[in-house]
Order: C-alpha cells, then sequence, then structure tokens
C-alpha cells in the first residue's frame, strides 16, 4: 500500500515545479521593473546643483608671452693696463658713477718720460745727418750736370739721403709710441657705467698681462634684457617684428609680483637652441631709475598682438574631459549642456574661444564638479521655495533668462493655494 500511495504523490509533485518556477520568475521581474522605475525617479527627483554664471561678451585680448630672462649690461668693461710699472694713485671709489674719459689710476710714468727723451735725441741726430745728405746731395747733383763726378758717386749720395729719411721717420715713431705710453700711464675711463669694488690700491705693480684689471665699469642705463621665446611662437613673433612693430616687454621681478620696468625688443637671434628649442630675443629698456640691476632674474612679458572683438568667458567657465575642451552652457529650462569649445589665448582671468560659443550666451563659473549634461541648477544666492508666500519673491526677482525657474514656483504657488 505505502508503494501505492507514493506513485500517486509523484504526478502532484511535477505538477507543482512548473508553477513554482512561474511564480519565481514573475517575482523577479516585479523587483527589476520595481527597480528601474524607482531608479528613474530617484534620477528625476536629483536636486538642482547651486552655481555661479557668467555671460560671454566681446572684448580684446591681449597676446602674452611670459618668459624667463636676464639683465644684459649693454657693455661691461674691465680696464686692464697697457703697460707695467707702479700705480703712484688711484683716483676712483667704489660704487661710483664714471663718465667716459674720467680719470681713474695714474702709473709712474717717469721710465716712459726718460724713454721719450731719448727717442727725441736720437730723432734729432738723424734729422742732422738727413740734412746733411740732402746738402751734399744738392752739390753731387751740379757736378754730375758738369760730368765732373763719377755716376756711381752721385747714386750712392741719393741712397744715403733715402736711408736717413727713414731713420727719421722711425725716430719720429719711436716718439709717437713713447708719447703713447705716457697716455697710457693716466688710464681713464672707456666709458660712462659704475665702477665695481676696488681690485688695487697705490703702489700695487701692474702688468700689461694682467688679467684682473684695474676696475671693472658697468653701463647701468640704458640696460637690456635677454629672454627666449620658445619655436611654436616664434613665426608670430618674426611676422610682427618684420613688419615694423615695436613690440613692447613688461618686466617683472623675480617673484612676479610686481612690475618694475618697460622696454621694447630690438633684436633677434639668428640660430635656435637646438637644446632647448627657444630663440634668444634682447629688449632694451631706458632703467633711468635702475630698477634693473646687471644679471638680475626677471620675468618677461612679450606683448604679441591683440585680438580685437574676441568672445571672452572667464577663465574657471572652461573646463576639459572627455569631449576635449568644453563649457557647461546654462539652457532656458534652467539645465545645463556640455558645449565643445576651441581655445585661443587666455590671460589667466579670461579665455579666448575661438568657436563653439557666442556673445551673450551663459555659462557655469564656479560648481561644475558635480555637473553632468542635462543637470538642473540653480544659481547661486537663490533660495529654494518653502512655501507659496516665501516662494512669491524669488520668483518676481528672478533674470528673464531664467523663466522656466519661475515658471516651475509660479505653478507651486497656484497649487498652494
Amino acid at each position: 500500500m505505502s508503494n501505492v500511495a507514493a506513485k500517486a504523490r509523484e504526478p502532484v509533485r511535477s505538477k507543482r515545479w512548473p508553477l513554482i518556477v512561474g511564480i519565481v520568475a514573475i517575482a523577479v521581474i516585479a523587483l527589476i521593473v520595481v527597480h528601474l522605475l524607482g531608479g528613474k525617479k530617484t534620477r528625476g527627483g536629483q536636486p538642482a546643483q547651486v552655481v555661479g554664471t557668467a555671460t560671454a561678451a566681446l572684448g580684446d585680448m591681449p597676446e602674452n608671452l611670459s618668459e624667463l630672462g636676464t639683465v644684459t649690461p649693454t657693455a661691461t668693461v674691465t680696464v686692464l693696463p697697457q703697460l707695467s710699472g707702479y700705480l703712484t694713485q688711484v683716483a676712483y671709489t667704489e660704487g661710483q658713477d664714471v663718465t667716459k674719459g674720467q680719470f681713474l689710476a695714474q702709473i709712474d710714468p717717469r721710465q716712459y718720460e726718460i724713454n721719450k727723451q731719448q727717442a727725441e735725441a736720437q730723432l734729432a741726430k738723424d734729422q742732422a745727418s738727413l740734412g746733411q745728405a740732402r746738402t751734399d746731395l744738392t752739390r753731387y747733383a751740379q757736378l754730375h750736370a758738369q760730368k765732373s763726378i763719377a755716376e756711381q758717386t752721385f747714386t750712392d749720395q741719393q741712397f744715403t739721403v733715402q736711408q736717413d729719411e727713414a731713420a727719421v721717420k722711425a725716430d719720429q715713431a719711436a716718439v709717437a709710441q713713447d708719447e703713447l705710453d705716457l697716455a697710457y700711464c693716466h688710464i681713464t675711463a672707456p666709458i660712462a657705467g659704475r665702477v665695481g669694488l676696488r681690485l688695487v690700491d697705490p703702489g700695487n705693480y701692474v702688468t700689461a698681462s694682467s688679467t684682473t684689471g684695474i676696475v671693472t665699469i658697468t653701463t647701468m642705463k640704458p640696460t637690456t634684457v635677454q629672454f627666449s621665446v620658445p619655436q611654436n611662437a616664434l613665426s608670430r613673433v618674426l611676422q610682427r617684428f618684420g613688419a615694423g612693430a615695436k613690440l613692447p616687454v613688461a618686466i617683472y621681478d623675480s617673484e612676479n609680483s610686481k612690475q618694475i620696468a618697460t622696454g621694447t625688443v630690438y633684436a633677434i637671434g639668428n640660430q635656435m637652441a637646438t637644446g632647448t628649442g627657444t630663440v634668444p630675443l634682447r629688449a632694451t629698456v631706458p632703467n633711468d631709475d635702475e630698477a634693473l640691476f646687471p644679471n638680475e632674474f626677471v620675468n618677461v612679458r612679450l606683448l604679441v598682438d591683440t585680438q580685437k572683438n574676441a568672445v571672452l568667458v572667464p577663465t574657471p567657465a572652461v573646463q576639459n574631459g572627455a569631449p576635449g575642451d568644453f563649457v557647461y552652457l546654462v539652457n532656458a529650462d534652467d539645465t545645463v549642456s556640455v558645449h565643445k569649445v576651441t581655445l585661443g589665448p587666455s590671460d589667466g582671468k579670461n579665455t579666448v574661444i575661438l568657436s563653439g560659443l557666442d556673445a551673450g550666451q551663459t555659462v557655469v563659473t564656479d560648481g561644475t564638479d558635480r555637473l553632468s549634461d542635462g543637470a538642473p541648477i540653480k544659481l547661486a544666492g537663490a533660495e529654494p521655495a518653502a512655501s507659496a508666500s516665501t516662494a512669491a519673491a524669488p520668483a518676481a526677482k528672478a533674470g528673464g533668462k531664467h523663466s522656466g525657474w519661475k515658471k516651475k514656483h509660479a505653478s507651486a504657488d497656484s497649487s498652494a493655494s
């Protein structure tokens, strides 16, 4: 009997399994539908993100190149002695401004004065010999015309006169050399500028082969600033410079916090540095206030050109991601959309939009970290509607291009009443 009962229950169990499987499948489908509907509802109810906005406007944008530079004096001269001797006088003081030709130091001239006297004596002797030779040549010429002397005697006297003339010229050169040595004993400034620290004292023996020198003079004003520009910006600089434009430069201190001088580019190097891919430029600076010091490191801002009537947006509005460069454009329904743009030059505060955006369009400048395409937004400072009475005031003050926000709160007022 037990076997008969067991066989009777087997068909019942086999009929229940499809029903159980169907119920489980329906339950799973129901859970999936509820999850999907619930997710859409959550996304649809995403709160509006508070953002700051700005309107793209037309304006002028300077194209600047910011580079590191070095103050390079127009002249730095180390005054070297031209001859040897003891210094009897040093007339400059450390850090003094001198003019061209100003007396600096004196070398003992006595030995060179003696040399000059000897050269002058030799000159006088040779001049006397020349005078005698010329007198004899005149007499020999008369006798030669009368056929009274041999031809060889007359010719030899002509050569004697020429030799004495050459000796006189050599003596004159020796006297001139001694006069030059005496001038070298009196050392003067070859350029105008500022002398450095003292290098010699009276009593020092200096030589013509000395490398230390008597003093170093540096021109303080005007001065120049040397800097380099990268090769990708060189073509624009060459185009403007070749057209005769005076490219202005603004010079800032080493911390790049204060402008200390201005100047103009006057020379461009003729070779590119292969190691850095840059070309040196040099700008002249009046430096009347001597704000620039030789060999000082400075920051240089070169104004290459100015774009007129360009579309400008605040730099924080520009984003970069998977689409490339883009901005969050504010739509009329108080949502944002990702708008791809092409960027131009920037001055740090504003950025030029070459394409992808028109003047008058509104972009998000603050609060972009939580935005996505189609996200709802709310202007910074606007308060959410807590009741019908509190919603009326912000709705009345809202701007025209945010009319969608006003319409939503107006409907909330009517429903509350």
